[in-house]
C-alpha cells in the first residue's frame, strides 16, 4: 500500500532529509553547496507498508528511490517461490542508484517494515551529478561499498557457520545505523523477522532461533522489545569476525 504524502516536493522539506546528508558525509566530505544542492531535489514521498515492493525484477523505472525511514531489502525469487534477500537498505540509502544506468532491473527491491521513501526522477539526478562532479564521487564511492557489502555476504554465506553469520550482520547494522544518527551507543532498532533474517543469511527460521539464542546465552546480545542492546562489542566482533573496512566509513563512525 502506498499512501502519497507530496506529489512534488522538495528533499530538505522533510525531518528526515538529515539522514540523506549523513549517509553521504559518513563516506565522502561534502560543501556546503554540495549538501544544499542534495537538499533541493525534487522528491515525491511516499509511505509505504511493509511487505510491499518498490521496483521489481525486470522493471524500467524513471526515479530512484530513497529511503527516509524504515528498512527495505534488495532480493531475488527463485521460480519455486523462496526468496533470497541480498541486502537490507536502511535511512539514507538509495537501493536502486544503479538503474540510472541500467535500464532494466534485475532484481526487486521491496519494504520489509512500514517505510517511508523520497523517490527522485533520474533527470533530476542526472542534472545534480552534472553540476557538482564531487556528489559524483560520492555516488560512486557508495556503489563501490555497496558492492563490498555483496562481497562480505558472500564469504559468509559460503564461508561462515550460522553463529558468525549473525553475529557478523549485527555488528555492520550497528555501523551502517551509527552513521545516520540511529544508533545509540550500541543499541539499534532491529525490527526485522526470524524469517526474514533466515532469507538473508541462507538459514532455516528455526536455525536462526537457536543463533540467536545462543549470542543471548553468551551475554553478546539482549533484545528489548525490538531493539537490539549489543551487551559484548569485542566478543560479537570476534564471533562473526567483524572488521569494518570494508563499510568504508569515517573513522568516528567506525569506533
Amino acid at each position: 500500500m502506498h499512501q502519497r504524502l507530496n506529489s512534488s516536493d522538495r528533499l530538505g522539506n522533510f525531518p528526515e532529509q538529515s539522514r540523506v546528508v549523513r549517509k553521504l558525509e559518513s563516506i565522502a566530505e561534502l560543501s556546503e553547496k554540495e549538501k544544499q544542492a542534495l537538499l533541493d531535489l525534487p522528491v515525491s514521498v511516499r509511505n509505504v507498508a511493509a511487505d510491499q515492493d518498490i521496483v521489481c525484477d525486470k522493471d524500467r523505472p524513471s526515479h530512484s528511490c530513497l529511503v527516509l525511514d524504515g528498512f527495505v531489502c534488495r532480493y531475488k525469487l527463485l521460480d519455486g517461490g523462496m526468496r533470497q534477500i541480498m541486502s537490507f537498505q536502511t535511512p539514507g540509502d538509495m537501493p536502486d542508484l544503479q538503474s540510472l544506468f541500467l535500464r532494466v532491473m534485475d532484481h526487486s527491491i521491496g519494504t520489509l517494515t512500514p517505510s517511508k521513501l523520497a523517490f527522485v526522477p533520474h533527470d533530476a539526478v542526472r542534472d545534480l551529478l552534472r553540476r557538482y562532479p564531487n556528489l559524483v564521487e560520492a555516488f560512486w564511492r557508495d556503489t563501490l561499498i555497496d558492492a563490498a557489502i555483496f562481497r562480505e555476504w558472500m564469504v559468509g554465506l559460503g564461508r561462515r557457520e550460522a553463529y558468525g553469520r549473525v553475529a557478523h550482520l549485527m555488528c555492520e547494522l550497528l555501523m551502517r545505523l551509527r552513521a545516520v544518527g540511529l544508533a545509540n551507543g550500541y543499541s539499534y532498532e532491529l525490527p526485522l523477522t526470524q524469517a526474514e533474517l533466515a532469507d538473508a543469511l541462507g538459514l532455516s527460521t528455526v536455525h536462526v532461533n537457536r543463533v540467536l539464542k545462543e549470542l543471548r546465552l553468551d551475554g553478546l546480545v539482549v533484545f528489548k522489545g525490538r531493539h537490539l542492546v549489543i551487551q559484548d562489542w569485542e566478543g560479537l566482533k570476534e564471533a562473526g569476525e567483524f572488521d569494518p573496512t570494508y563499510l568504508h566509513v569515517e573513522p568516528q563512525v567506525a569506533a
